[in-house]
């Protein structure tokens, strides 16, 4: 599989990471034969977060470390905390190391490779971000730190006070959701795909060396659904389809390989639990689609060229 760096690590990751939301949909040997899997196809970095199934997957992928415990140095653990659902965000020093010992309990790890902020907190104290980011780099219980959903303002306030370096920021991508890339090409106009809903954080992420990790890359709206198969998306799933005979593969790989073709070198994060799907992503990794394929795709899903 394709890889690609991880912020300024100096870590090469692989370009697709598994997504464990919804590994509490399968019982635990499901998940299990999943897990071991994804390995055997080399994704070998896995995304969680303390939210995930109240915390049922991450003990669940746990009991896997537990019974394979050589895997460990083999693979690459990130989580995220600061969602309190259905009350709060909180990114107090407290909560942040409360959250990582409960996350590395039910991963049954002594060490995150990763640990993202979920949510910005809008009484984050980055004073206190920072304190939670020193104690658990000299502890050893996280190797490095990131964001999630965050705007280039939000983590130039805490690099004010954070010294580690932001080596992820977690964002929503897919051929239809795109305004990262839309505002950046719809510039000086009065469109829709014009407005700057993020403080133009893809040229900041690149800017500073900071990966971004796309999640729901195949959804369109905030969770309304997927868009392949879906006759919303007519167009774009019939060009889909064209461009999945002409590489052997797949709409979904296809769909895959257009976020990981742009330069800016995306880490796609799958949430699927079937490992035919997840193979199909993986080898995405490896189709380079021309540039008037991507700006093809790029229009097919309702976009505009100026």
């Amino acid at each position: 599989m394709k890889k690609v760096n991880l912020g300024k690590t100096g870590l090469q990751v692989p370009a697709v990471a598994v997504g464990c939301m919804r590994m509490n949909d399968l019982s635990q040997g499901e998940a299990e034969r999943f897990l071991s899997g994804a390995l055997d196809m080399d994704a070998v970095f896995f995304d969680h977060a303390d939210i995930y199934g109240a915390g049922k997957c991450e003990e669940m992928f746990g009991k896997f470390l537990q019974a394979n415990p050589g895997k460990r140095d083999k693979l690459f653990l990130q989580s995220k905390c600061s969602i309190i659902p259905g009350k709060m965000y909180d990114c107090s020093s407290e909560h942040i190391l409360e959250a990582a010992d409960g996350i590395l309990k039910r991963l049954n790890t002594d060490y995150l490779d990763v640990l993202l902020l979920h949510r910005p907190d809008a009484l984050v104290e980055p004073e206190e971000v920072a304190e939670a980011f020193d104690k658990l780099e000299t502890a050893g219980k996280v190797r490095y730190f990131g964001v999630s959903n965050h705007k280039p303002s939000q983590i130039q306030l805490l690099k004010k006070y954070v010294k580690q370096d932001i080596a992820a920021n977690q964002l929503q991508l897919s051929i239809p959701n795109s305004n990262m890339i839309t505002n950046g090409m719809e510039v000086n106009m009065l469109t829709d795909g014009a407005a700057d809903r993020d403080g133009s954080v893809l040229d900041f992420c690149r800017l500073n060396d900071i990966t971004i990790q796309t999640w729901s890359p195949f959804q369109y709206g905030f969770f309304e659904g997927v868009f392949l198969g879906n006759d919303k998306f007519e167009e774009l799933n019939k060009l889909l389809k064209e461009l999945a005979e002409k590489y052997n593969t797949t709409d979904t790989a296809i769909a895959a390989a257009w976020i990981m073709r742009h330069p800016a070198g995306m880490q796609l994060v799958a949430g699927t639990m079937k490992l035919s799907r997840l193979q199909e992503i993986c080898r995405a990794s490896e189709i380079v689609l021309t540039r008037e394929e991507w700006y093809q795709i790029y229009l097919a899903g309702g976009h505009i060229l100026p």
